[in-house]
């Protein structure tokens, strides 16, 4: 598990690349100038990791375009102490990104397999979510909510009822709405029944799958 000063120069350039598409945040591009993606990826595929598009991993998932995770995060505006819950933990990467943004993280996994591989993973980088689940998004997690901001990171064909109902009052749900292309879509949370709602162009993701565990 090394990180060379090769990689730290390759994720600069990606940096660069992913500001030039319109990123904003200065903590969310520091986030992902520090975290060494090539860790998440099998070291066969070190030329892909610094390119900025997505890329397979194990149980038919992918590792998301570093322009899409820096897109969600930033919608997401997340403050230290923000409690975040992330749905479909996948290869961790963006886990990381919101951990090093000092954000109190949840986050849920329906991939038995990936999710064994990150839950040991994560904390060998020093990334630790506040829990790590093995389960269904769909239904989010109750017992922990409200939080300050969710975030899927894959397609949804329909946004879960019951993830906008455990948002805090001024949180933010960000989530790909949509069956083979998905509209990367916000809601704010105003009051118990309003919600304000953006969207933000198209995106491809790998879907969310409900019940499949």
């Amino acid at each position: 598990m090394k990180d060379t000063f090769k990689h730290k120069g390759m994720r600069q350039q990606l940096v660069t690349i992913v500001e030039g598409k319109g990123i904003k945040d200065q903590q969310v591009l520091r986030a992902i100038g520090d975290i060494p993606r090539h860790l998440f990826m099998d070291s066969g595929f070190l030329d892909h990791a610094y390119q900025d598009k997505a890329f397979p991993i194990a149980a038919d998932q992918t590792i998301s375009q570093p322009y899409t995770v820096a897109f969600q995060t930033e919608l997401l505006e997340v403050k230290p102490g923000d409690k975040i819950l992330e749905i479909g933990t996948g290869s961790g990467y963006q886990t990381a990104v919101l951990c090093k943004l000092g954000a109190q993280v949840y986050t849920i996994e329906r991939q038995n397999e990936l999710f064994k591989k990150t839950s040991k993973f994560l904390p060998k980088l020093g990334f630790r979510p506040k829990k790590m689940i093995f389960g269904d998004g769909y239904i989010g997690l109750k017992e922990e909510a409200p939080f300050n901001g969710i975030i899927v990171t894959a397609g949804a064909p329909f946004v879960p009822k019951a993830l906008l109902g455990q948002l805090a009052i001024g949180g933010r749900l960000v989530i790909p709405v949509g069956d083979d292309v998905q509209t990367m879509t916000l809601f704010i949370r105003k009051g118990n029944k309003e919600f304000e709602k953006h969207e933000f162009g198209e995106f491809r993701f790998v879907p969310l799958l409900e019940d499949k565990n």
